[in-house]
């Protein structure tokens, strides 16, 4: 599996959830892309995805918090991905439920030097309570109709990433229009140039 760059870390799926399952990509492809590649990536995206507040010192992130975030990682893609074509395994959901079990991380309002009041945790960061946080928001996404309703799978042919479609019309296909969007018209416009090429 390729490593990814820092760039590549956050991807905006409308969901935090979805945003721990996208830190794969291309997992269609000959080639997935592991944007979680070591314990200095887990940091980052802990801190771009908003799950911690900036500043948090994560010093206690380690090797076991990143095996425990690729496996919960490849649990909420299997459970999501899932239930967008049918039915989640009841195994599957109860492990999901397990983590979502745990207490979130309680948050404390501070004030700063310049009188600004800002987020941060009322503890140390716990790997527990921070998968909690995230399999919580599966279970808040995976029973509500609305924003179920607005679940969807890339249409990018290498792609699995899920996102909200939040646009007007419900119309959005792919996670990124500069990237898998961009494929496909390249792809249409070769097809349309040269009848005989085909997707491989």
């Amino acid at each position: 599996m390729a490593a990814a760059s820092g760039y590549d870390l956050r991807f905006d799926s409308g969901r935090i959830c979805l945003d721990l399952v996208a830190t794969v990509g291309g997992r269609l492809s000959e080639a997935p892309v592991e944007r979680l590649g070591g314990v200095e990536p887990l940091r980052a995206w802990l801190l771009g995805a908003g799950l911690v507040p900036g500043g948090t010192p994560l010093d206690a992130v380690d090797h076991r918090w990143l095996v425990r975030f690729r496996a919960a990682r490849d649990l909420l893609h299997r459970i999501v991905h899932t239930e967008v074509e049918s039915h989640a395994s009841s195994a599957d959901l109860e492990r999901m439920n397990a983590l979502a079990a745990t207490a979130p991380p309680a948050l404390r309002a501070v004030r700063t030097p310049d009188g600004t009041l800002v987020r941060a945790l009322a503890g140390k960061p716990d790997c527990g309570a921070l998968l909690s946080q995230i399999a919580r928001d599966a279970v808040q996404l995976l029973t509500d109709p609305v924003a179920r309703g607005q679940l969807r799978r890339c249409e990018g042919e290498t792609c699995s990433l899920l996102y909200l479609d939040t646009s007007r019309g419900r119309r959005r296909r792919w996670c990124s229009s500069e990237i898998c969007g961009n494929r496909e018209r390249v792809a249409r416009h070769r097809r349309r140039v040269n009848p005989s090429f085909s997707k491989t």
